[in-house]
């Protein structure tokens, strides 16, 4: 009988902050701004994980991180945190066709007065 939950697996990279080229202040001064990443991505699972299952059957966390630092490109500006989001997505999408849906929260650090989180939240599936 189904109970309308599905198994599932999301991977999670936490609360990395970043400094990014974005929005007005970034465009006038060309310094960047503070953002704080937040990253989960749903992958498709095996029917069981055991002792020794290996990391190929799974995604390696640092490919998460990796596309919220390294791949994030030099000296580009984003006007938008959507498009900071957008680019860290797509770069997850490409590094594995198991990845369904990716989830980004990002934090405009330099907004927060009292550790208020201000920013967005966007999720996209696999299309």
């Amino acid at each position: 009988m189904n109970s309308g939950f599905d198994d599932f697996l999301y991977l999670e990279v936490n609360n990395l902050d970043v400094d990014v080229l974005t929005g007005i202040y970034s465009e006038e001064t060309h310094l960047p701004q503070p953002l704080r990443i937040s990253i989960r991505a749903r992958l498709k699972i095996s029917d069981h994980y055991n002792p020794a299952t290996p990391l190929s059957r799974s995604k390696n966390y640092m490919d998460l991180k990796h596309a919220a630092t390294s791949a994030l490109p030099e000296g580009q500006h984003f006007t938008l945190i959507e498009a900071v989001a957008d680019h860290i997505i797509d770069t997850i999408f490409l590094q594995d066709d198991r990845v369904t849906h990716v989830e980004v929260k990002i934090v405009k650090l330099a907004l927060s007065e009292r550790n208020e989180e201000i920013g967005i939240t966007l999720g996209r599936c696999r299309k």
